[in-house]
This record gives structure tokens, C-alpha cells and sequence, in this order.
């Protein structure tokens, strides 16, 4: 499955989130049926995360930033922009309740252990955040950002011969 996703304020929130059900949706089969889901964008930091993310909040009880930190545990990359974030911000104010009902009529009762697996990983972060800070690992190592992979926009600078 191919998503083409973008950031346009001037959208709509159910535009600017569409195809988040789709995607959970596709995600979720693929587990169903005993495969798994390889999510990527370019970079592997804001598009891919955010549709995971979105998957996570739908399968479980925990919100966005929960979810982002649950990922991030796993994919220390992970960092949706800022427009992504305000798209699974209003995703938890607006259309969450109403996709995890339909996942949930859709699908049946989630085999998996979602939940525990995402507390796991929160516990897991949570603890690694508080060694780096008291063994000072946190200098100059922002926990944010963009790192991405060496040319990851291509070979060659626009602006250079």
C-alpha cells in the first residue's frame, strides 16, 4: 500500500488525518493474518512514525505522546514534525473514540497485547531517560531532532555544481 501524506493547514482535520484508517486498518490485517507491516517514508522519522503512532493509539488506551514515547524506545529516530504531531493531536481529540469502536466492530476483540507491550516500552524509556540524566549521557545528545541517514535527500545539494 502507497499513502502519499502531506501537511496543509488550511485543511480540514478529517483531510488532514484520512488516511490514517486506512492504513490502521491495513496494519492491523497484516498482524491478523500472522505477517507484519514494514511502515517507512524517506527518512523514517515524521511520516512513517506518525502513522505508527496512530496505529498504537487505536489499539490501545494511551494517548499520542505515549505512543510517540513507546516508539521512540524502540526507533530512538523517531520525530514527527510538528505538523504531524497536530495531526495525532486532533486524531486523539476528534476521530480516536470513533476508530477504536470501528477497529474493534470491524475486527473483533485484539488478539494482541497491545497494551501491556506499549506500558513495557514506556517503562523501558522511562527508565532509560532517567540513567541518561543522572549519568549526565544527555549533554549535547538532544533526545530530539532530526538525524537522518547520510543522504537521505540524495547525493548531490541543489545549490552546489
Amino acid at each position: 500500500m502507497i499513502v502519499g501524506q502531506s501537511h496543509d493547514a488550511g485543511q480540514k482535520v478529517t483531510e488532514r488525518i484520512q488516511h490514517f484508517k486506512k492504513c490502521i486498518k491495513f496494519i492491523h490485517q497484516c498482524r491478523l493474518h500472522g505477517g507484519g507491516c514494514l511502515v517507512h517514508c524517506l527518512a523514517g522519522v515524521s511520516r512513517s512514525t506518525t502513522i505508527v503512532v496512530a496505529y498504537l493509539m487505536t489499539v490501545t488506551t494511551y494517548g499520542w505522546e505515549d505512543c510517540l514515547n513507546a516508539v521512540k524506545a524502540v526507533r530512538s529516530y523517531a520525530d514527527p514534525n510538528l505538523g504531524f504531531q497536530q495531526q495525532l493531536q486532533e486524531y486523539e481529540m476528534t476521530l480516536l473514540t470513533e476508530y477504536r469502536l470501528w477497529l474493534q466492530q470491524e475486527f473483533g476483540k485484539n488478539p494482541f497485547n497491545d497494551q501491556d507491550k506499549v506500558g513495557k516500552l514506556l517503562s523501558e524509556r522511562a527508565q532509560k531517560m532517567s540513567l541518561r540524566e543522572t549519568q549526565n549521557l544527555w549533554i549535547n545528545q538532544p533526545d530530539t531532532g532530526y538525524i537522518l541517514p547520510h543522504k537521505a535527500y540524495g547525493g548531490r545539494s541543489r545549490w552546489t555544481n
